[in-house]
């Protein structure tokens, strides 16, 4: 838990609603998301916090009045405390307020929207200690406010405080010219005492006001008599009630006919002088209608303060009907203050003259059911909901669209987008367009433009915001992110996109990257609105999901372009490191170039605000992990369905015997050059070889330049993936290999032993050594090894041991086994198998392992009976006959793979 925020300093300490305020302190949050409330004076203010640091925050200042504590909320701190005050207050202009600028006394001027106080000024008055002010510059560090409440420095006022007057004015007046000052205020006022005629003189202004007041007084008292009544006013009443009722007598002839001329002149009169309020009503009609609602505010401002307070009762009746006509304007207004789609400055325009019209007649008795509505607010809402609408009605009539294609059944033109996409870019521009109105509606409506006496409401605000763009982002996701489990989104939101074919599906993925360039060009716009992060990581979060989409795509049509590599394949064995692999590596490596250069161009390269994908543990990391396995693993597929392509459809060469009247092993066909390529005519076993060659150059080092060729491109070395793929090509080539040597190995072992009965040879038979040769069948098993080293030595030198050691482990076992089965060796049999065996073993040295020299050993020990001294020189003797003439045949075994 982190500590308590603290504020201890503000910038400025005292303002009215809407003022920037610098709050500087500690602890004031980690992160933007880290805090959660903002209170000014008792007024939330959250919705217009900028946090900047964890001693920063800017904001405005609420609708609040007085002083009041600065409170901070955080997620890791709590609620924190305040050190300082911030002082709130509202200030207004009036016809009496000292302005330092003209000030026009129209009816309208107090309904001004957002108008600032504007500084005070005067007369520039004398002294009343008869002291000159200069060098009373230095100002006292307290408020004086807070010294001496409910007072003030200014000799005219009623609150007037002496200690107020000396500390704002006198502060470096030393004592002794404060008490020159005090005997000049004496002398003064001793001097006013002279005399009643000079008295007057010296304060003619001051008896002026009073006479001023006096007749106020008396225009006070008589509106009181009117509206109270008096005993004294009724009997004077009744006394010219009884002089009207004498005088009609005398003279109710002459009074008739002059009160019919005077009643007469009188009305023409009055309807000349006030012509303007006679036609009023026709007039805010007329206006009204041609929607010029400044003019009708002003003339019914002016109406107000012309004949609000009148008697006359033609007059408040004019007026009573314009107050009707006022109510049926503002109810019009209203609904065209609802009614969109329209501009925010033609709604902005409406709130403020329906604004003026509702406080204009807030005094009237006039039945009103608007008066408790807040115009503004009611914009805001109506706004909000025509964009959820619009979003509505726009996922609608796309998804019907694009059910009633799928209905028709309908081939789709691969160059025309499909609907998913127009409505991705038609719901963005609708977005880009209409939330941005949302957000300027609200905060001319936070900062006190449009705001009338109703108080704010900032958390609804933000959540009909956050619920807009969350509807957004449901409607894409919808659309997009086709391959996501959408099931929770539809049970949540009750909409779904109409599921397509196959067809109308792999039409739409190549668009997707189209949608992603929409979303982020609406989030470009709504991140110059200064929206809350909170609405922000919305779209972001949506973004990312996107961004991943893009990268699955790419990378699985890269997949399916690699599944048709074989088509590519020339057999050029062009790769000087590992002789054998082919040019298939390289078309790989090419296609995956391309394939990260088209993903860091679509997708991965964040733009303004856009996380990383790449994070380690993130779902970005196992995508590419995912996505990479099943790139490899579709290649090394590729190279087995190579391997295998053509093995049903050619006839298989096996090794046969010559001696039994079968053609020998197929020679390599149209080899020009060793390490270099093989020609157009390629059979099976070469393509075994360059295959395997392929897999063990993936396996020792390919797979390794791809992981370093994601690091170039910025990703983080996928490791996983590389060893995965690694593996599998290890089983492949496992795999490979034994069906290779099984093909090779299998024949020529079964030549063994035909060849070595051949005739009706048998062992017990005395037979002919002195000539220095081994028997047919070793003869033609060293033939045939000769021509299956030369087949894997002119496509690949570095597969000879892995193929060789097993085909010679194979050969020594059954060399073991026939030997075994001899019941009786003669003496030259004896030796002459002995010659056999050696010259194999040491011919086949190289590429012997353990298990085959066993078998050789086990071969040797099955002669019986054993070799006595002389035979074993006999047999060496042979022996080093056999090697000499055998030399060419046995110098290719003796070479050493690279």
């Amino acid at each position: 838990m982190a500590p308590q925020p603290v504020v201890t300093g503000l910038s400025p300490k005292e303002g009215p609603p809407g003022t920037r305020v610098i709050i500087r302190g500690e602890f004031l949050g980690t992160r933007i998301q880290d805090l959660i409330g903002l209170k000014i004076c008792g007024s939330d203010c959250l919705l217009s916090a900028e946090w900047k640091s964890s001693n920063k925050i800017i904001a405005r200042s609420g609708p609040a009045k007085g002083k009041g504590d600065i409170i901070v909320t955080t997620l890791s701190g709590g609620v924190g405390t305040s050190t300082v005050q911030f002082r709130a207050y509202h200030e207004t202009i009036g016809p009496l307020k000292e302005s330092a600028v003209w000030i026009e006394e129209s009816p309208s001027q107090n309904f001004a929207w957002g108008r600032r106080t504007l500084a005070q000024s005067g007369l520039t008055q004398e002294d009343p200690l008869g002291l000159s002010i200069e060098g009373n510059e230095q100002k006292i560090p307290e408020d004086l406010r807070d010294l001496i409440p409910d007072a003030c420095g200014d000799l005219s006022q009623e609150n007037f405080s002496p200690a107020w007057f000396l500390l704002e004015n006198h502060l470096a007046t030393s004592f002794e010219d404060l008490k020159a000052g005090l005997a000049y205020l004496k002398r003064k006022v001793e001097s006013q005492k002279e005399g009643q005629l000079s008295f007057l003189k010296s304060n003619a202004g001051s008896v002026i006001d009073q006479l001023d007041t006096l007749m106020n007084i008396r225009d006070k008292l008589q509106e009181d008599v009117k509206l109270h009544g008096s005993e004294p006013l009724n009997i004077l009443e009744q006394s010219i009630e009884n002089s009207i009722s004498e005088s009609q007598k005398i003279f109710t002839d002459v009074l008739v006919r002059k009160e019919k001329a005077d009643s007469t002149r009188s009305v023409l009169f009055a309807l000349s002088r006030h012509k303007f309020l006679f036609c009023l009503p026709n007039a805010v009609d007329r206006r009204a209608k041609a929607a010029e609602y400044d003019i009708v505010v002003n003339d019914y401002s002016r109406a107000k303060n012309l004949f609000g307070k009148t008697e006359i009762h033609i007059f408040r009746q004019v007026l009573e009907e314009v107050d009707q006509r006022i109510l049926l304007i503002r109810r019009q207004l209203h609904e065209k203050v609802v009614k969109m789609p329209q501009s925010v400055e033609q709604q902005k325009k409406l709130i403020k003259a329906l604004s003026s019209l509702e406080l204009q007649q807030s005094g009237t008795t006039v039945g009103d059911r608007l008066r408790n509505t807040d115009p503004a607010w009611d914009a805001i809402e109506a706004r909000a909901k025509y964009l959820e609408a619009t979003f509505r009605q726009t996922f609608e009539q796309h998804a019907n669209k694009e059910a009633n294609v799928q209905e028709k059944s309908k081939s789709r033109d691969p160059s025309q987008p499909p609907s998913r996409v127009n409505f991705c870019e038609e719901l963005c521009d609708i977005a880009a367009s209409q939330l941005p109105d949302l957000w300027r509606l609200g905060q001319f409506y936070f900062t006190g433009d449009l705001r009338g006496p109703h108080d704010p409401k900032p958390g609804d605000f933000k959540r009909m915001v956050l619920t807009a763009i969350e509807k957004f982002c449901v409607y894409l996701r919808l659309a997009i992110l086709i391959a996501a489990d959408q099931r929770a989104l539809r049970q949540t939101s009750g909409l779904a996109w109409p599921i397509g074919s196959s067809s109308a599906t792999h039409h739409f993925l190549p668009w997707v990257p189209q949608c992603l360039r929409y979303t982020r060009i609406a989030y470009a716009t709504l991140i110059g609105l200064d929206l809350p992060s909170e609405a922000l990581d919305i779209i972001q979060r949506l973004i990312d999901e996107v961004r991943l989409f893009c990268f699955s795509i790419i990378f699985k049509r890269a997949t399916d372009r690699c599944k048709k590599l074989d088509a590519l394949e020339t057999w050029e064995m062009s790769v000087e490191e590992y002789p054998g692999a082919t040019s298939l590596p390289a078309a790989l490596e090419s296609l995956l170039v391309e394939t990260l250069e088209e993903v860091q161009t679509v997708c991965m390269q964040p733009e303004a605000r856009e996380g990383n994908l790449l994070e380690p543990h993130s779902d970005g990391q196992r995508e590419v992990t995912q996505r990479l396995q099943e790139l490899l693993s579709a290649f090394s597929g590729v190279i087995a369905e190579l391997a295998f392509a053509s093995h049903d459809d050619e006839t298989p060469t096996h090794n046969v015997s010559q001696l039994l009247g079968f053609p020998n092993a197929q020679q390599p066909e149209s080899v020009s050059g060793v390490g270099n390529s093989v020609g157009a005519a390629v059979n099976w076993e070469q393509r075994m070889l360059c295959c395997l060659a392929n897999y063990a150059y993936c396996n020792k080092s390919f797979f390794h330049h791809l992981g370093n060729l994601f690091v170039r491109y910025g990703y983080p070395l996928p490791t996983l993936a590389i060893e995965s793929a690694r593996y599998n090509v290890n089983q492949l080539f496992t795999n490979l290999l034994e069906e290779y040597v099984e093909h090779k190995g299998d024949p020529l072992v079964g030549t063994i032993e035909p060849s070595m009965y051949l005739g009706r040879f048998q062992w017990d038979h005395e037979m002919e050594i002195g000539a220095g040769q081994l028997r047919p069948y070793a003869h033609e098993c060293c033939d045939n090894l000769v021509g299956v080293y030369s087949e894997i030595y002119s496509i690949s030198p570095m597969l000879l041991r892995p193929i060789l050691e097993s085909i010679v482990q194979t050969i020594s076992e059954e060399l073991a086994r026939l030997m075994s089965c001899v019941q009786r060796f003669s003496h030259t049999g004896a030796i002459q198998a002995h010659v056999d065996i050696r010259l194999l073993r040491d011919a086949l040295e190289n590429y012997t392992n353990e298990t085959a020299k066993n078998y050789f050993l086990e071969a040797l020990e099955a002669i019986s009976p054993p070799l006595n001294g002389e035979q074993k020189r006999k047999a060496d003797e042979i022996l080093e006959r056999v090697k000499r003439n055998m030399r060419l045949q046995l110098l290719c075994f003796a070479v050493k793979e690279p």
